[in-house]
């Protein structure tokens, strides 16, 4: 029986559908806390539509998500950078809420560091590559303080080198300042490396 103080995450029975396409059908997972869980499958089985009914974004059929904590922080497909802030403003913003600017700049400046981009935090959005952009992503959703991360095909764009070197160094933050992760890839690769634990959706259809 699942001790249910050991899951930060809990997915019960839930169903979604798209017209007359059924993505997820009686879904059951728990996500134990503070360890990553890494969802992988074939496209079109519903690996992003549970993130976006976990974090609040999309609505079930029916079924129900349990969270512990409302504390979440996402890294999407899609970088959404904000376009009229710089690098660093881009970070400063999701910070702003809970750390004055004094507390936030060392932070933003660990990350941006962490990320190679330390040099780049007067850059806005329309002057950095596409890897560039995807590597700021990464870094404003490490730098904001939550308890439950997730990330959606979060290494996508990155050259082989560097997304060790992020996937490395992610590793070794996770391991000092550890928080539940729930992160979907389709590289079994990365999705070994990362997880504690890997789930495999099937397609409905």
């Amino acid at each position: 029986m699942e001790n249910e103080k050991e899951y930060l995450v809990q997915v019960r029975n839930l169903n979604k559908s798209f017209g007359d396409n059924r993505v997820l059908e009686n879904l059951n997972i728990s996500f134990e806390k503070n360890k990553i869980t890494v969802v992988t499958g074939p496209s079109g089985c519903g690996k992003t539509t549970l993130l976006n009914i976990i974090s609040g974004i999309e609505k079930p059929d029916s079924g129900e998500v349990i969270l512990k904590d409302h504390s979440i922080s996402y890294i999407f497909q899609e970088d959404r950078l904000l376009p009229d802030l710089t690098v660093y403003r881009n970070i400063e913003f999701v910070l702003k809420s809970t750390m004055t600017p004094q507390e936030s700049k060392p932070i933003i400046e660990k990350y941006l560091g962490l990320v190679k981009l330390a040099s780049a935090g007067d850059k806005y959005p329309d002057q950095l590559s596409g890897g560039m952009k995807r590597r700021v992503a990464v870094a404003r959703a490490f730098a904001y303080r939550s308890d439950l991360l997730i990330m959606d095909e979060p290494f996508k764009g990155l050259d082989d080198k560097l997304k060790m070197e992020i996937m490395e160094e992610f590793l070794r933050i996770y391991r000092l300042d550890k928080r539940t992760v729930i992160l979907v890839t389709h590289d079994m690769d990365e999705a070994r490396f990362l997880g504690d634990t890997i789930i495999e959706l099937k397609a409905e259809n």
